[in-house]
């Protein structure tokens, strides 16, 4: 397994088993990912064309967008859906 499927297996985690639930009502999910990643210990960066970006260790950066629905994904960018049948959010990696 190399880093980048490393830091995706810690990061699906972090969302997986989240230090807060997601309250939509409460925060946008964009911000609770965010939240989530940073108390995993990430560094989620300001990024131009995408929701947020995580800058991993050695200075390489990940971009991702979050979404309520996995349909039509841009797969140049990491995915964070949230589906509110299952209350469960998914990581969805890029397509390199």
């Amino acid at each position: 397994m190399n880093n980048l499927e490393k830091t995706y297996q810690v990061i699906e985690e972090a969302i997986k088993k989240p230090p807060v639930p997601h309250e939509a009502q409460k925060q946008s999910l964009k911000a609770w990912a965010m939240y989530c990643l940073r108390d995993r210990g990430f560094k989620v960066i300001y990024a131009q064309n995408a929701d947020f970006a995580v800058e991993t260790r050695n200075g390489d950066k990940i971009y991702f967008q979050v979404a309520n629905d996995a349909s039509d994904l841009d797969s140049q960018f990491c995915w964070i859906v949230w589906d509110s049948a299952t209350k469960n959010a998914s990581l969805i990696p890029a397509k390199s």
